[in-house]
Formats: C-alpha cells, sequence, structure tokens
C-alpha cells in the first residue's frame, strides 16, 4: 500500500499582478508558508513560467525546479487546462475563446487550433525536462453544445465528434508517451469528456491510449449528482492526478442540476472551499488510499464565497488532514501464528483417519 503525497495547490486561481502571486519564486514562497509541500504550475501564466522556453532549454526548467526547492516545494505538474479547450472548440464558443489565445490568432479558429495543440507539445518537452511524470488539461467541445437530447441529435453526430477529438489529442498523447508523462483529463461540464461514459467513449476512439488518463475531482461529479466514490471503484487504474475541491449541491423548487442560468451565488450547485460543501472528502481519500493512488493531492480553490487566501490556508491544513498514512502491517498481526501447513491441514479436517 502507498501514502499519497500533498498537500499541493494549484496556483492558477491565486496569481495575478501584485506581490506575491506575480512571480514564481514569491507566490512558491507563499505556499510554503501555508503548509504547501507542491506546486502546480498553469503553463499559459507568463507571470509565472515561460513554457516556450521550458520546452527548449534544460536551463530553464532547472532554474524553475531550483526556485520551487529553495522556496520549499515540488513542481507536481504542469496545467494545460487553457491550451486544451482550445484544441477542439465548437464555432459556437469562437468568440469567447479567443480570448484565452493570443491576439495573432483571433477569429481565426484554425490558426488557434494550431497555437492551442503546439502548446500542448511543448508542455508535453517542459515536462520531460522538468523531470515531471504527470500532466493536467482539458480535452475541449465539440459535441457539448448537443448534450441535451432535444432537437434530436442526427445520428452518428457523437460518434463523429469524438472520432475527430480523439483525432486531434492522438498525436499530442504520442508526444507524451514519448516523454513518458500521462495526461490527466479534468473531467468536466462543457467539455465532451464530462463523465465516466464521455471518458469511456474518447478513450475507445484512442484505443486505449496508456497516456489518455483522469484528473479526478469530485466537486463536478457532486454538481452532475454522478456518484464519486463509485467512480474511483470504476477507474482507478487511470486516475493520475487529483484536484481537491468542494462543491454543493440544493436543488430547490425554482432549479436544480442546469440551476436556470443564474449567477454561481444563486445556483443550485455551487463551488465552495475545502470542508465548506458536500464532498465525502473522507470516502474520497480512503478510497483513493485502498487502490494505492500515490501521487498529490492539489487544492484547486473555486468558491463564491469565501476570499482565497482563506481557502488557500485552510486548503493546506485539509488535505494534510485527510490523507491516509497507509498500514504498513494488519492490524490484527499480533495475533498471527505464522505459517504451519501441517496445521492448515489438520484445522481443515484433512488428515483426520477415517
Amino acid at each position: 500500500m502507498k501514502t499519497m503525497h500533498g498537500p499541493a495547490i494549484f496556483l492558477a486561481q491565486f496569481a495575478d499582478d501584485t506581490v506575491p502571486f506575480n512571480d514564481l519564486s514569491a507566490i512558491a514562497k507563499w505556499a510554503s508558508s501555508l503548509g504547501y509541500k507542491g506546486i502546480q504550475i498553469p503553463s499559459w501564466d507568463a507571470r509565472l513560467f515561460n513554457l516556450d522556453l521550458a520546452a527548449e532549454s534544460n536551463a530553464y526548467c532547472g532554474e524553475v525546479v531550483g526556485i520551487c526547492a529553495d522556496a520549499g516545494v515540488t513542481v507536481t505538474e504542469l496545467s494545460t487546462h487553457i491550451q486544451g479547450q482550445l484544441v477542439a472548440a465548437h464555432p459556437a464558443y469562437d468568440e469567447l475563446l479567443d480570448g484565452f489565445a493570443p491576439p495573432e490568432v483571433h477569429g481565426n479558429p484554425q490558426a488557434r487550433q494550431q497555437w492551442a495543440t503546439d502548446q500542448c507539445l511543448k508542455a508535453a518537452e517542459a515536462s520531460r525536462r522538468l523531470g515531471l511524470t504527470k500532466h493536467v488539461s482539458f480535452t475541449g467541445a465539440l459535441v457539448w453544445p448537443y448534450l441535451y437530447p432535444f432537437p434530436q441529435r442526427p445520428a452518428g453526430l457523437v460518434d463523429e465528434g469524438f472520432e475527430e477529438l480523439a483525432n486531434r489529442w492522438r498525436p499530442i498523447l504520442d508526444r507524451f508517451d514519448a516523454c513518458g508523462v500521462d495526461v490527466g483529463y479534468e473531467i468536466h461540464p462543457s467539455e465532451d469528456v464530462m463523465d465516466g461514459a464521455t471518458f469511456e467513449l474518447f478513450l475507445d476512439k484512442l484505443d486505449n491510449h496508456p497516456r489518455c488518463n483522469i484528473n479526478y475531482d469530485p466537486s463536478h461529479f457532486l454538481l452532475q449528482q454522478l456518484d464519486y466514490l463509485e467512480f474511483i471503484d470504476i477507474y482507478h487504474e487511470r486516475i493520475t492526478s487529483f484536484h481537491v475541491k468542494d462543491a454543493e449541491f440544493n436543488p430547490t423548487g425554482r432549479q436544480g442540476v442546469y440551476s436556470g442560468f443564474q449567477p454561481w451565488l444563486q445556483r443550485a450547485g455551487r463551488f465552495r472551499s475545502l470542508g465548506d460543501g458536500q464532498v465525502d472528502f473522507r470516502g474520497v481519500f480512503s478510497k483513493l488510499a485502498e487502490y494505492d493512488y500515490d501521487y498529490w493531492a492539489v487544492l484547486e480553490w473555486e468558491c463564491c464565497l469565501k476570499h482565497p487566501e482563506d481557502g488557500a490556508a485552510e486548503g493546506a491544513r485539509f488535505i494534510a488532514d485527510h490523507i491516509v498514512r497507509v498500514t504498513d502491517r494488519a492490524f490484527d498481526d499480533f495475533a498471527a501464528a505464522g505459517i504451519d501447513a501441517e496445521q492448515n491441514r489438520r484445522v481443515l479436517g484433512l488428515d483426520r483417519s477415517e
């Protein structure tokens, strides 16, 4: 049995233009001061990380590792959530998603997709140079606008969409494979891969690619009313990363899962800081320990109420308190009498003379 690592923190929701959140060294020291042992770096945020340089320079990657070590933290993964979203984008979202990409590809979906693909390929190389074995991302979405089965979807639409999604990701996953890095997709509404069934569709189209894996985040499953503990039973072999994020679902007579276009504060389902929501983290951490998950537990903070710095401070303690230090012996070993083959046969009644 193995014990997972942590606590760690995803920096995307904390990075901004103010000290200490605008510089890798400063934000790493801030995370360490709260008790975090690892940081997950958003590869698109130039204030913290230069992906283009990391993809080609061992010296730069060594500098990043050194900065983090000096602060007392380890880099757990790079994230390409933003770029992964752009690998596959339905035209309905073109104008909204342009804001995720550099100005020179705005208004040009094909150029934007090529940029996003190149970014993900660079993330594979950068991960290798950093000595990482895991990565986290989104799949993007081509068929998400057709999630609800009315108007009736044309026959073959979903199959065609997932075929194309797999075609776009296969060369990226091959590059990650060559670099020795697993890709954990965050299974998330607004992505085509948003639950177990859609992950299976994607994986099937990828011929069970060994690097196609899961960044497990129970908050998204609670908001869908999916059994997030059974999910671990089913897919534990593909869970390679873990976002620790809380959520609550409080349906009313006016709204449920879809939440009636309400803002986050008024939604029936909303994200909360760790411990303020409804996710059974005792169950989650126990299940992951049962299946020998031995990578990082990474806080992803998103809350419509609490200040992020308070959420970060509380999150480090919460994760540390929930990590199961697995036992190295059975609780009843004290009563063991060793192996005695002859005794076993006697106990089973196999040596009794007729």
